[in-house]
């Protein structure tokens, strides 16, 4: 028997708005009164809190889910949320692509790696005879490693890129360091390298004749070339220049080489003769030297205090002065009128090698408690007094006059010294004689602390924008010389 078409059709139709006004009670209403009684239930039973606002969260979670006014904003969030993640792992894809190790083989390599990139190294112990970090920078992974235990040939070679840290300040150090280069040019020539930059702490006179066969444009392997004192050589292309620092840990006293199978060990080169071996062996030239360190000065982290207390002295100069010196003329003059009272002064005659703990408590203290630290010419006119005043907020008076040598005017500029200093808007007082002295401490006396604390925070400013514009400039010209020759 059929039935009728229309009763059923609004039987169906009845039936559908029931189950409809049914589904709406249960989504608008049903979840938010279970809500709670999930909450009671549980601490019926003695939940534990956490479980409590587990069971909370998630009630609230399950309500906003079905939250219908809610959806476009949170679609809206998560795309923000997944642009956000793009764009932080944009630069992340790319970092692991180059990848450079810096053999730290003087002790401007630790300026570079503890305070201008902020990197720490283990162990932490200075006296170890290994010592590694790593760090990112932009798209480069640099890994860093130093110590007597680095030698050539006794470590792998695992990278396509290397950056050399050397001291050729004097004919000893010439010599070691004339060792690494034979050893990393080796390298190149071999392929187990493609690409190696230098840093060098060259000679206080400019006096780098020495490196220039192992430059590039020469015929050698070295591409870059970053050299501390204001060398001619600087021309911002191949050669740049580089700060000295602060004086950290090296390695002083006696050196005690130990020449390891002189006939040739394994590796394919004798970096004594600059002859190929045979059989696939090499001479290496051990050198261990007692982990001493200098000063040892180390990173310097701004205070309160440091910035707001008063300083007692005006000024200060801890520092061997030299007879005949310009350093001598500043000792006379802070005798007159009783100066020397108001400074923290300390001469000694004869440079001391090596710092000790009370020594160098001691002049940190002179930095930390005085607004100005004179820094007179030595050999060179760039010191590290420069740069561990900036360390404490204490600016820099710097005797601003040529030393003796070949360094001087460059092809990119043209009034050194310390043009690196200058082109980065130092905020340093620069005098050219000492005979300026009196007049700028009496300046000094009428300055009240609150612009002494803008001072403070403007040079410890800028010393960090300083230290990271290295860092970022450094890292800039390795990847476009290394990465663009790869190219090529």
């Amino acid at each position: 028997m059929r039935l009728p078409r229309k009763p059923l059709c609004l039987f169906l139709i009845a039936l559908y708005g029931l189950f409809s006004l049914y589904a709406a009670y249960h989504v608008f209403f049903g979840r938010r009164r279970g809500a709670p009684a999930a909450s009671s239930r549980g601490l019926r039973k003695g939940a534990a809190p956490a479980r409590e606002r587990r069971g909370r969260d998630q009630s609230t979670l399950r309500s906003e889910e079905w939250n219908p006014w809610e959806v476009d904003e949170k679609n809206e969030q998560r795309h923000r949320f997944k642009t956000s993640l793009q764009i932080l792992n944009k630069p992340t894809k790319g970092k692991t692509d180059f990848r450079v190790q810096i053999w730290g083989k003087a002790a401007i390599g630790l300026y570079l790696w503890e305070h201008i990139f902020e990197g720490s190294l283990d162990p932490a112990d200075v006296t170890a005879q290994w010592r590694e970090g790593n760090t990112i920078v932009g798209r480069t992974h640099y890994s860093f490693i130093t110590g007597p235990g680095v030698v050539p040939g006794y470590f792998s070679v695992d990278v396509n890129n290397v950056v050399l840290i050397l001291n050729g300040r004097e004919k000893a150090k010439v010599f070691y360091a004339t060792q690494w280069l034979l050893y990393a040019q080796n390298l190149v020539q071999t392929q187990q390298l493609q690409h190696l930059a230098v840093v060098l702490l060259g000679s206080e006179q400019c006096s780098n004749e020495w490196i220039s066969r192992f430059l590039r444009r020469n015929g050698g392997s070295v591409e870059l070339l970053f050299l501390v004192y204001d060398s001619p050589w600087v021309n911002d292309v191949d050669v740049f220049q580089w700060p000295l620092g602060v004086a950290t840990s090296q390695f002083v006293g006696k050196l005690f080489p130990v020449i390891i199978n002189p006939s040739c060990v394994r590796g394919g080169y004798n970096i004594q003769s600059g002859a190929h071996c045979p059989f696939g062996f090499r001479s290496v030239i051990l050198c261990s030297g007692l982990p001493l360190s200098y000063r040892n000065f180390p990173v310097v982290e701004a205070s309160w205090s440091m910035l707001h207390n008063e300083r007692p002295y005006l000024c200060n100069f801890l520092g061997t002065v030299y007879e005949n010196s310009s350093r001598q003329a500043l000792m006379n003059i802070l005798k007159q009128d009783g100066n020397d009272k108001l400074c923290w002064v300390s001469a000694r005659e004869q440079w001391q090698p090596q710092e000790t703990n009370k020594s160098l408590k001691s002049y940190q203290d002179a930095l930390l408690q005085s607004d100005l630290t004179l820094c007179p010419a030595g050999v060179n006119t760039e010191c590290y007094r420069i740069y561990e005043a900036c360390s404490y907020g204490s600016v820099p008076v710097v005797e601003d006059v040529m030393t003796a040598g070949s360094c001087g005017n460059t092809s990119v500029h043209h009034s050194a010294p310390l043009q690196l200093l200058k082109s980065m808007d130092a905020p340093f007082i620069f005098i050219k004689s000492w005979k300026e002295l009196p007049a700028i401490l009496e300046k000094e006396k009428t300055v009240i602390l609150q612009e002494k604390i803008q001072r403070r925070k403007m040079l410890l400013h800028w010393y960090q924008n300083f230290k990271t514009e290295l860092k970022m400039r450094f890292t800039n010209i390795l990847e476009s010389s290394f990465l663009m020759n790869n190219k090529g």
